[in-house]
């Protein structure tokens, strides 16, 4: 099936696409090798974290993999500590959701494709009512891509944060839908909490120097394999175990 055209007026096409859309695990594989090697972030774990992850991955059980957001770099030093982590085996199985704007060069769409990028419309970047009815589809997406045993990772704080790098934002409710429509269709989502820092920062909103990128940090939480059953519960789930791996990371300075 030829790419569809990534815009909010098309977005049945978009989901109808990366539904079924596969990475070429060989060059996803090598992408990741490749990031691993340039960033050598440092990863911590929470006790018992890397092997309930290792146990999780083992028994097929799919990932939802929440990471706080910093920086336009991030999408970089996290493929990093995911090369270099328990994440590894499910390289080239995972959907990563990222803005749809950073699809419209054709040159970064080829990437994103081979990452496992998967476009999300945010409802803040649109008036029209269409974005509604999008996130539906893009939860329904990830909940099919989850039922075949794909994982999916994504910033729940659906923009960088400014404000303080130590505190984890407010977060949007589509996480927990995409849990609940994820068992509707049989999956059984752990959530993983991976927090991210780049060491002190007094100008959260600055732009990152590239002895910051290299100084990438991360902490993995505890696996968390039994979620509630409300969408609101998720959520706060959710934030509490980003806050925790978050204050992990933040820790590692």
């Amino acid at each position: 099936m030829k790419p569809p055209e990534v815009t909010l007026e098309n977005y049945d096409a978009v989901y109808d696409y990366y539904r079924d859309h596969r990475q070429n695990l060989v060059k996803a594989k090598a992408a990741y090798w490749l990031l691993g090697r340039r960033f050598q972030p440092r990863v911590g774990f929470a006790t018992g974290a890397r092997k309930g992850l290792r146990d999780f991955i083992s028994a097929g059980r799919p990932l939802l993999i929440s990471i706080n957001h910093l920086s336009e770099q991030d999408p970089y030093t996290v493929s990093a500590a995911a090369r270099r982590s328990p994440l590894r085996p499910v390289i080239g199985h995972t959907r990563v959701l990222a803005k749809h704007e950073v699809f419209a060069n054709p040159k970064m769409r080829n990437t994103l494709d081979m990452m496992g990028g998967l476009p999300v419309f945010r409802s803040k970047d649109h008036e029209s009512n269409s974005v509604n009815a999008a996130s539906e589809r893009l939860i329904d997406t990830c909940a099919v891509v989850m039922a075949r045993g794909d994982s999916i990772a994504l910033f729940p704080e659906g923009t960088c944060n400014v404000v303080d790098h130590t505190r984890v934002l407010d977060l949007g409710g589509g996480i927990g839908h995409i849990v609940n429509r994820a068992r509707e269709l049989g999956a059984d989502p752990v959530l993983v909490s991976l927090g991210l820092s780049y060491g002190p920062r007094p100008d959260p909103a600055a732009e990152l120097s590239k002895a910051d990128v290299h100084s990438a940090s991360f902490y993995f939480g505890m696996p968390v394999a039994e979620l509630p059953s409300q969408p609101a519960d998720i959520m706060r789930v959710v934030r509490d175990e980003l806050q925790a791996a978050l204050d992990g990371a933040v820790a590692g300075y």
